[in-house]
């Protein structure tokens, strides 16, 4: 792979490890009641069933077109346990899956369950909306996670044999497949083979993966249309092709198809398949040293961090087509803000910041993963949100017409959302620290352990802190001798200011948010991080019109809300005081342990009897309790908001 001296390698699962604290905690969850939890699930919903190959008509469940995907993901969420945590009875369970999907594939290596049982003379004829990519690129992350988990190669080689059918069917125009024939201009419609390809590539020492991959973010946009000119050769009316002529800045624009990608300026359409899209992207412009491509990635960035994502790292504002609408369009109530939306930001951003260290990449990839990914699950681990806004009210539903639920759901039809959180939350360590050369970058902070091997000597740096709940963090030097490396901090852009403690005089840079500093380690020695964690109150850009004279409570990376059952109803007449002390505890005993946020506020409290206008209603004085946003709807169904009326 060509690399930069800015180009970092994101550490393997073999040598980084969460050893402790908050992550520690949803892990152990995650492996002992989210992954068996999900894969039951596939089990009672058809998706399992669909392997097998035996649907009939009239039968009581039916093949769908991302079954695959939702079985695939879940794979792979237990491959990443089983690589960090053995399980013989998990291993077994996912061997028996393994068994499945390659008793499905076609003798060609073609593999898709909708089409092999409702059709397989329509494969590949509708990649605008039939996913077939889609559950491919899944397959193939699934299929990398368990290889580099148990060194077998059982889905491995199912997956190769179907990337090496679609490597003989896609590519330029002009070139010849192996099989005979000219190759086909296609680009999926749901993002996300891309970056599972450059994966395949990187397993395999196989290029050809890599460059299908580059063919498919080169082709998408470009005209002729794909998409126009597949539908044309189905013989589909022009009323049906509703994305063609939809309400978006430009056709196609909901697929992310609107125009080359290079050329392309702004997040559009739905928001998963975008930063899916962004996140291959990243990955093909760092493979390919592609200077033009990862401009354009940090074009698309900075659109969504500076304009288009809410506090909560929450992305797509509206529910018709799960997508990002205009700039600064970011509603509360009415956020959509799924949670995969979230996951698939968090692939973006660390992709960027291995492609070039800046902790603007890993403030946002923060910022995801504590309120817009971890509010999609429970805290017992069986629960979901799909979508996630920014404020609940029992009326939100009806008005919005958004997926909205009052508490966590056991399933959904469209259950894209449990396998791909149980999938992050078992890769977590490869989040926490990357590598270069000698030089060691640290983005997350949690009780961690990272396996090192400079110039022959082993050894390993070992994190601890009690983050998020504290900015206080040790680093610890465990070696068989002395070892000379660079250690790079990330200073949170919350952060304001730092206290660095060294064994010596080392000298730290602070460069594009990274607090870098070359010493010698001896065993033993330990560097010691304080960030500062008062409780930040946080302002909405004037355009941002939904949080005018409004604030949001944040402490540390975390985001709080308020809830109905700590405050009572009627949220909208809470107000906080500008200048109100904000007071920061931990407490023990609340949602299984977290630091909770108290001040004193003032409610207008209006009698159902006054008049519609008029006066804003006797103002009393009452106590604020805020919560983390990321752990709201674990005691009971109620209100809740993020944004705070300030007065």
């Amino acid at each position: 792979m060509k690399q930069t001296t800015n180009t970092f390698t994101p550490a393997s699962l073999d040598d980084s490890r969460i050893t402790g604290g908050f992550w520690a905690e949803w892990q152990r969850t995650n492996r002992e009641v989210t992954i068996p939890y999900v894969l039951d699930k596939c089990d009672e919903t058809g998706r399992t069933q669909s392997l097998r190959l035996e649907w009939k008509q009239g039968a009581a469940w039916e093949p769908h077109q991302f079954y695959d995907s939702d079985l695939a993901k879940a794979l792979e969420a237990a491959a990443y346990s089983l690589h960090q945590h053995p399980d013989p009875a998990l291993k077994a369970r996912v061997d028996s899956y393994i068994e499945l999907f390659a008793r499905a594939q076609q003798p060609d290596g073609y593999l898709n369950t909708y089409y092999s049982q409702t059709g397989i003379e329509k494969r590949w004829t509708n990649l605008r909306d039939m996913h077939e990519l889609y559950c491919a690129g899944h397959l193939f992350e699934a299929a990398v996670a368990h290889f580099e988990a148990t060194g077998e190669r059982s889905l491995l080689d199912v997956a190769v044999r179907f990337a090496d059918h679609i490597d003989e069917r896609f590519g330029p125009a002009d070139a010849d497949s192996p099989a005979g024939g000219k190759k086909a201009p296609g680009y999926p419609g749901h993002e996300e083979i891309e970056l599972a390809l450059v994966k395949l590539a990187h397993a395999t020492d196989e290029q050809r993966y890599a460059r299908l991959a580059k063919f498919f973010v080169d082709e998408r946009g470009r005209e002729p249309h794909y998409y126009r000119t597949e539908a044309d050769r189905r013989g589909e009316p022009v009323e049906k092709r509703r994305w063609e002529h939809a309400d978006l800045p430009a056709p196609f624009a909901y697929f992310q198809a609107h125009k080359p990608v290079r050329e392309q300026e702004a997040a559009e359409g739905h928001s998963v398949r975008a930063c899916y899209l962004y996140a291959g992207m990243a990955d093909v412009a760092k493979e390919t040293a592609d200077a033009t491509l990862l401009a354009a990635c940090r074009t698309l960035f900075d659109n969504i961090a500076d304009r288009r994502m809410y506090i909560t790292g929450g992305i797509g504002s509206h529910a018709h087509g799960e997508r990002f609408t205009v700039d600064y369009d970011l509603p509360n109530e009415a956020a959509y803000a799924e949670t995969c939306a979230a996951i698939s930001l968090v692939f973006f951003a660390s992709r960027m910041v291995n492609a070039e260290l800046d902790g603007r990449y890993a403030d946002v990839m923060e910022r995801a993963l504590y309120n817009g990914v971890l509010c999609g699950l429970s805290r017992s681990g069986d629960r979901f949100f799909y979508a996630n806004p920014l404020s609940y009210h029992p009326t939100a539903p009806l008005l919005h017409h958004v997926r909205s639920d009052a508490e966590r759901q056991p399933w959904y039809g469209c259950a894209c959302c449990p396998p791909n959180i149980a999938r992050l939350l078992a890769s977590l360590p490869s989040y926490v620290y990357s590598t270069s050369d000698d030089t060691v970058a640290v983005h997350l902070y949690a009780d961690s352990r990272l396996e090192l091997d400079i110039d022959g000597t082993r050894g390993a740096l070992v994190q601890s802190t009690t983050y998020p709940w504290d900015g206080e963090m040790t680093f610890t030097c465990e070696s068989d001798g002395p070892m000379t490396f660079t250690l790079a901090l990330r200073i949170p852009g919350w952060a304001d200011g730092y206290e660095l403690s060294t064994p010596d005089s080392s000298k730290a840079e602070l460069t594009r948010g990274y607090l870098s500093f070359r010493r010698t380690w001896l065993p033993g020695d330990t560097v010691r991080l304080s960030l500062p964690m008062p409780v930040r109150r946080t302002h909405a850009n004037t355009a941002v019109r939904d949080n005018g004279w409004q604030v949001a409570l944040e402490r540390g990376p975390i985001v709080y809300c308020v809830e109905e059952i700590d405050n009572g109803a009627e949220l909208a007449d809470l107000a906080l005081p500008a200048d109100a002390q904000l007071d920061s505890t931990f407490d023990a005993a609340m949602l299984g342990g977290c630091t909770v946020v108290k001040a004193a506020a003032v409610r207008h409290d209006s009698s159902p009897r006054a008049p519609l206008y008029g006066g804003p209603g006797d103002r009393r004085s009452v106590g604020l309790t805020a919560v983390p946003f990321a752990l709201r709807a674990n005691r009971g169904v109620g209100e809740m908001r993020v944004w705070i009326a300030e007065v």
